[in-house]
């Protein structure tokens, strides 16, 4: 159980990452750019269809994410306690 609770913090923060490098000015051909961005991509990219942000001009699809990262922890502690 804690190596899931490990692999699901892993990726709240490469999330973070992904966040902070949208802030700063960063090479986006810099392969650890490119690593996080095919990391995350696949899970950020379906929540911008099903909710779509361009109209307030600020992607929180990362938001929603980790929101809903949380709730599956939440379920998983649930379903095994």
């Amino acid at each position: 159980m804690g190596l899931i609770f490990l692999l699901f913090r892993i990726y709240e923060i490469i999330i973070l990452a992904r966040v902070i490098i949208s802030w700063v000015q960063v090479d986006h051909y810099h392969p650890v750019v490119v690593w996080i961005y095919r990391l995350t991509e696949p899970v950020l990219s379906p929540i911008r269809t099903i909710i779509p942000f361009e109209r307030i001009g600020i992607d929180l699809s990362p938001l929603v994410v980790l929101l809903l990262m949380g709730v599956v922890k939440r379920l998983l502690i649930q379903s095994l306690f």
